[in-house]
């Protein structure tokens, strides 16, 4: 079997870093959930038009409700995430900046997951 590797690539260390693919199936899982979660969501969102407070937080409250928007959230703040971390690898060079920009976007997707969990938790056990 041969080798198409460069000698200077050899003798680097350089080339795959064997993450390529876990992240593109992490990708399209994420994608595939969401597509079933936004048509859940957009029809649960179509039924409370023109709903009060108290129904619209009782239709939050449902159990079964609740777990599917907890299950948008973090699919959502996991997709966003999982694609401008591509497009940041893409597109920012310093090798500095990139670090830092990839800690901040990982953060607030975080962030965001964890406070729209905590929000549906508390209308789904009552306050």
């Amino acid at each position: 079997m041969s080798d198409f590797r460069t000698p200077i690539k050899n003798a680097r260390g350089l080339g795959s870093a064997k993450t390529g693919t876990e992240h593109f199936v992490h990708q399209r899982l994420t994608a595939t959930a969401l597509v079933a979660l936004t048509i859940w969501f957009l029809v649960f969102v179509l039924s409370l038009i023109g709903a009060d407070y108290v129904t619209a937080t009782a239709a939050v409250a449902k159990p079964w409700n609740a777990i599917l928007l907890v299950g948008f959230l973090v699919a959502m703040f996991w997709h966003a995430q999982l694609g401008l971390q591509v497009v940041l690898e893409d597109y920012v060079h310093n090798s500095l900046l990139a670090l830092a920009v990839q800690t901040t976007v990982k953060f607030i997707a975080v962030l965001g997951a964890l406070v729209s969990v905590f929000a549906v938790a508390r209308i789904a056990l009552g306050n």
